[in-house]
């Protein structure tokens, strides 16, 4: 099943150490991601990307406000969501497809089912050739698309992307987008992506949100209307592309301004 997402009225306040005050990272934060929606933050640094994901994943309660997924309130950690970080933290003593199948085995899934589901979403990453190296044997990109097929295999209803290719070099970042673009697509599974790149908010996701400078606050949705969101570098695309990645650039250096 695949489930929908909805900020409503969310503030989130964290202490200041040592003193009574308390700082806000986001402030009366409303915004829906459709069930199957891919869709991307984007904002100055500090501005509670990060904090979002958190209070996806249930990692983190919002002060004021709910999260909630396919209509219920997000009041802890929970299985409809896959977190997927910068780093791919794969475990270097285990071999690629055992890592893959490691969320499965904390969840006490069976071993044949745990292989079965971690060689699919290998597949699908196009992986499964490596199964059986282990991550120092890997390039970063590959190393990445491992983590992928780690958080898929938990076949989870919320998939979170915190800046996945930030630590990649440009021409890995690149392809790196479109096997993702075309994996996520596949999997048909609902998707937030927190980004710095304003290209890459463009060409892979439906809809693109933009944040002020903390507190964050909802500046713009922007729905991104492309072609084939499956082939984010295909043809017919780009010159699109870039009349909204302009209009991405104007809006945060207005929201700067008038902070």
């Amino acid at each position: 099943m695949v489930l929908a997402l909805d900020f409503i009225g969310v503030t989130k306040r964290f202490p200041i150490a040592g003193k009574r005050d308390e700082f806000t990272a986001v402030e009366k934060l409303t915004f829906h991601v459709g069930a199957g929606e891919i869709v991307a933050v984007v904002g100055p640094s500090g501005c509670g990307k990060s904090t979002i994901l958190n209070m996806v994943a249930g990692l983190d309660g919002p002060s004021e406000g709910e999260v909630r997924i396919g209509g219920e309130r997000v009041t802890g950690p929970t299985r409809h969501v896959g977190f997927m970080l910068q780093k791919d933290l794969l475990l270097p003593w285990r071999t690629i497809v055992s890592n893959v199948e490691f969320g499965l085995e904390s969840r006490g899934i069976a071993q044949a089912e745990r292989r079965e589901r971690a060689m699919r979403e290998l597949e699908r990453c196009r992986l499964a050739d490596f199964a059986h190296h282990y991550p120092h044997q890997l390039s970063g990109g590959m190393r990445q698309r491992a983590a992928l097929a780690r958080t898929l295999a938990v076949e989870p209803d919320v998939v979170l992307l915190d800046e996945p290719f930030s630590a990649l070099d440009a021409q890995t970042k690149m392809i790196l987008q479109e096997s993702f673009a075309r994996t996520i697509v596949a999997t048909g599974v609902t998707t937030v992506l927190i980004t710095h790149d304003l290209a890459e908010a463009v060409l892979m996701s439906d809809r693109v949100v933009v944040m002020s400078e903390r507190p964050g606050r909802l500046v713009e949705e922007l729905p991104i209307d492309l072609p084939q969101r499956g082939d984010p570098m295909g043809r017919g695309r780009m010159p699109r592309a870039h009349e909204y990645i302009d209009h991405l650039f104007n809006t945060l250096h207005l929201a700067e301004r008038a902070a």
